[in-house]
């Protein structure tokens, strides 16, 4: 064994301690307390975050006199919805929840669910918090861990390691990563119908033309980003979630079958190749947090953005998404994998088993199926992860020329990646994201109870009949805040003056 395969190796069983010492004792416990604090906000505010997750950004005047313009402020609650969720649902919504199934068998799949209604909590406060927080910037707000670290612990150099880190791990790592896979899917399609050796040439051509595509809309600023997630999400979702249906409705007999052995195997599985009961929790667990991304830090970088008339709303639309990403996208993988394969252990690792189910129901074509969806969920996470360094990188400095040099990297690590080997990036990056989410949970652990007060805040003017607004003088011994003053909800406020006087 070289000394790279050596290094991988250790750092993949570091990253499996981590996880099963520190990662599910700490999530596990946060995320009980979180949602006994919160009164179970995920869970009991379900209705409000369809009304939040449409909610209109403000609009400023641009202008002078007759050339006064109006244009959206900000992102939409929608647009930042879009953002999260594109960089939430990625290719691990497909090959992840398969290995997790492979190795965990079927029961990892309910653990995986309540790992997703347990963690809401952990997501409506690290959201809620990036929206308290935030700053102004050109053309949308940022904010994130690295800002309420600063402005709610105090401590600007604690902020910055986070950033540094986080940039490492999610913009330039994963980046790399998800080109990678975009490449290995489409040659792996294209290989079915010709010789593999004749396609050398494949990954540098799909590698130019990713980097290309990807500059275009990175350089464009975020609200391109925001209008291609915004567009792209939805139809990935929908091709996704048809698939799904078709394959399910075609073995409409098994599904019976496929939710009893969910449930069973939870407490007494059968796993192909872990075994026991803890095979399924640690399998479970893991899969469920590194999809849907509650607590880790990630989704915060984007709830940030959006222009909302009080913080809170932006903590709801957030915790919806964890339940798109894990209730509805990975369950759609876990009943394509389960009623093909009731015995998981002959179907292959992780996305062989996809693979396979698809080509068994729907004919050859379905590989080019799969990879086309593999692009689109792998694309979409290259900008989400670009939103998530870009806010990072406001955090480190302002200056253009730096941002620029962001940018290029991004695109130049998804040529990088599309031509490389990356296993040992794959590695170093899950053990990153392991520490970034125990920091995180840690931090939003502490800075806990300013979001139960701005829920408080929140319902209090629900229970009035309001359409609830903040306003930083209305707590005003919540310190450091620099948004939020009258300019940042004066539409809102408008709004809710000419609600009134229309109803009096």
């Amino acid at each position: 064994m070289n000394p790279l395969e050596s290094l991988n190796e250790f750092l993949g069983n570091a990253e499996g301690w981590l996880w099963t010492w520190a990662g599910m004792p700490v999530v596990i416990v946060l995320g009980l307390y979180f949602t006994i604090r919160s009164k179970g906000v995920q869970f009991r505010m379900i209705p409000a975050m369809f009304g939040a997750i449409t909610q209109k950004a403000q609009r400023e005047h641009v202008g002078e006199g007759g050339a006064r313009t109006e244009r959206t402020k900000s992102l939409s609650a929608f647009q930042a919805f879009s953002i999260s969720a594109a960089a939430r649902v990625g290719t691990g919504n497909i090959s992840g929840v398969a290995g997790a199934i492979f190795l965990g068998g079927p029961g990892a799949v309910l653990w995986m669910w309540v790992m997703c209604l347990l963690t809401g909590a952990a997501s409506f406060i690290e959201s809620t918090l990036a929206q308290l927080w935030k700053t102004r910037a050109d053309d949308t707000y940022k904010g994130g861990p690295a800002f309420y670290i600063a402005r709610g612990l105090g401590s600007r150099k604690f902020g910055l390691f986070f950033a540094i880190l986080f940039i490492f791990c999610f913009a330039f790592a994963f980046t790399s990563l998800q080109a990678n896979t975009i490449v290995d899917a489409f040659s792996g399609a294209v290989a079915v119908y010709t010789d593999p050796e004749a396609l050398s040439w494949l990954p540098i051509v799909l590698g130019v033309l990713l980097a290309v595509l990807t500059g275009v809309i990175v350089f464009g600023g975020m609200r391109r980003v925001a209008t291609v997630a915004q567009n792209m999400v939805p139809i990935m979702a929908a091709i996704y979630l048809l698939v799904g249906i078709v394959i399910v409705g075609m073995n409409l007999g098994e599904v019976p079958r496929v939710i009893t052995q969910i449930v069973t195997e939870a407490f007494s599985p059968q796993a192909a190749i872990g075994g026991g009961f803890g095979a399924a929790l640690v399998n479970g667990v893991q899969r469920g947090m590194l999809s849907n991304e509650a607590g880790m830090g990630s989704v915060p970088n984007v709830a940030a953005t959006a222009s909302v008339s009080h913080p809170v709303k932006q903590g709801l639309v957030q915790t919806f998404g964890v339940y798109f990403d894990t209730l509805l996208i990975c369950s759609i993988t876990a009943f394509i994998v389960l009623v093909a394969f009731p015995d998981v252990s002959v179907g292959g690792e992780g996305l062989m088993m996809v693979q396979q189910s698809l080509t068994d129901n729907l004919g050859g074509w379905a590989a080019i199926l799969l990879a086309v969806i593999m692009f689109l969920l792998a694309f979409t996470s290259v900008l989400g992860n670009f939103s998530y360094g870009e806010a990072n990188m406001h955090f480190i400095t302002a200056k253009r020329g730096w941002h620029i040099a962001f940018g290029a990297a991004v695109v130049a690590l998804v040529l990088i990646g599309s031509v490389i080997a990356v296993d040992l990036a794959w590695t170093i990056a899950g053990v990153s994201m392991v520490f970034i989410a125990l920091v995180n949970l840690v931090v939003i652990a502490l800075l806990a109870p300013t979001a139960f007060k701005l829920l408080r805040h929140y319902n209090d003017q629900r229970a009035q009949g309001l359409d609830p607004i903040f306003v930083s003088s209305d707590l005003p011994e919540i310190k450091n805040v620099e948004v939020w003053v009258g300019e940042d909800v004066s539409d809102y406020q408008d709004q809710r003056r000419e609600d009134a006087e229309a109803n009096s």
